[in-house]
């Protein structure tokens, strides 16, 4: 069990109020709030460690190289990679996505070929996809969602049947849904169909035990902010045979070897995927989220997540009118709802002046939303520190708003 009023008091946003409220955030797949050891290791760095990395001789640069291959180092460990050549820095899942995309298209990809998503996943995992298929020709097929938030598994078998499939590409996590996808068994019928499999794990990484060798995911990916880190910093990971054979995403030091004007050679793994001055503050401050993380315990927070969303659930369906979007059986901390024919942003707006955060609109799946019917959601989004009292404000907050209508 959590100690959630000693949790809180290490994150300084949460004792603030909002239109003289006290703040609740249920915005946390969106973003999450940052623990003090988070924001006290941005200042540090600064202060104390700011250097070019990789690149001088000197004390300060040499003890940021150190703290930065430390960083990536956690990395490894938290999600259990086999090395740290395997964990590229990047901006986000956004950024690893395209990166993928691009460089896994230019290595494997060409006229004839498939790739797979799923009716449930996150622009960044559509979008990418898309702008490689015109370059190089391939298909993009969708795994169809079924009607209780869960891929159709059957159809998903069909696909991989028809042949031509090289990778599929899948969320673990609707950042709508909440739906947990069955990724092991996902990966594993792409493999025995010959395909890779790309994990994305935005959404599950700050929530769920995540160990890449357990799940034989060829690639995956994750964005700091999501995890208790600071913005502007995410991974990917990849199996460095596939690493090794895909061209770089960006040109620049740091990820040559050599450059003459008649040929430029490229650095090793993961040298090659990060062009430019890495963001080593924001790397350094992820490690320390991860290690806040790792030191709660990631299966204790899994547990109150959802003990809360289930208890949010409950309170919820007692609110006439109230539909939840997708009811799987395995799902993690997300509640899409609507109420009767209330828009998504009178009911967002009018719990924000009550003090209550939610997300509004189509959560970056247009065609999620599509395959509803609907047009946006509410989204409530739970974390470590949330609590029943705030699930309960939420709840009266919306029933509050109901009424008005």
């Amino acid at each position: 069990m959590l100690d959630v009023e000693k949790i809180r008091k290490d994150f300084p946003i949460l004792s603030r109020t909002v239109y003289g409220k006290p703040l609740v955030y249920f915005d946390n797949a969106a973003t999450t709030q940052k623990p003090q050891c988070v924001i006290d290791s941005i200042t540090e760095s600064y202060c104390n460690v700011n250097a070019n990395v990789h690149r001088g001789i000197h004390f300060l640069s040499q003890q940021a190289t150190d703290q930065l291959e430390a960083a990536r180092e956690t990395v490894r460990a938290f999600i259990n990679a086999e090395s740290t050549a395997q964990v590229i820095f990047t901006r986000g899942t956004t950024e690893s996505l395209n990166l993928l995309a691009y460089s896994f298209s230019e290595a494997f990809l060409s006229k004839g070929d498939v790739v797979l998503v799923s009716g449930m996943e996150h622009h960044s995992n559509i979008v990418p996809w898309q702008m490689n298929a015109e370059r190089r020709g391939f298909t993009l097929k969708v795994i169809p969602v079924l009607d209780n938030g869960t891929l159709d598994m059957e159809a998903y078998a069909a696909l991989l049947a028809e042949g031509g499939v090289k990778l599929v590409s899948v969320a673990h996590v609707s950042n709508v849904l909440g739906t947990i996808n069955p990724i092991a068994q996902i990966v594993r019928m792409a493999h025995d169909a010959g395909a890779y499999a790309s994990v994305d794990a935005a959404q599950s990484v700050p929530h769920l035990k995540v160990d890449v060798q357990a799940l034989d995911a060829d690639f995956l990916a994750f964005s700091g902010h999501k995890v208790y880190g600071p913005t502007g910093i995410g991974v990917l990971y990849g199996k460095r045979a596939l690493l090794d054979a895909m061209p770089p995403y960006q040109g620049g030091g740091e990820m040559i070897s050599k450059v003459t004007f008649e040929k430029t050679t490229y650095n090793e793994l993961p040298y090659k995927f990060e062009a430019g001055t890495p963001d080593y503050v924001g790397s350094i401050a992820l490690a320390r989220a991860l290690d806040y993380v790792s030191a709660v315990g990631i299966d204790a927070i899994a547990a109150h997540e959802t003990e809360l969303c289930q208890y949010a659930m409950e309170k919820m369906l007692q609110i006439p009118g109230m539909r939840i979007i997708g009811n799987a059986p395995e799902r993690g901390g997300v509640i899409s709802f609507l109420v009767g024919d209330i828009h998504p942003s009178d009911m967002g707006t009018l719990l924000d002046h009550l003090g209550i955060a939610v997300r509004t609109g189509h959560h970056c799946a247009d065609p999620l939303m599509q395959r509803f019917g609907i047009f946006g959601t509410v989204r409530a989004s739970f974390a470590m520190y949330n609590t029943r009292s705030e699930v309960d404000a939420l709840v009266a907050g919306i029933e509050r708003v109901r009424k008005m209508f």
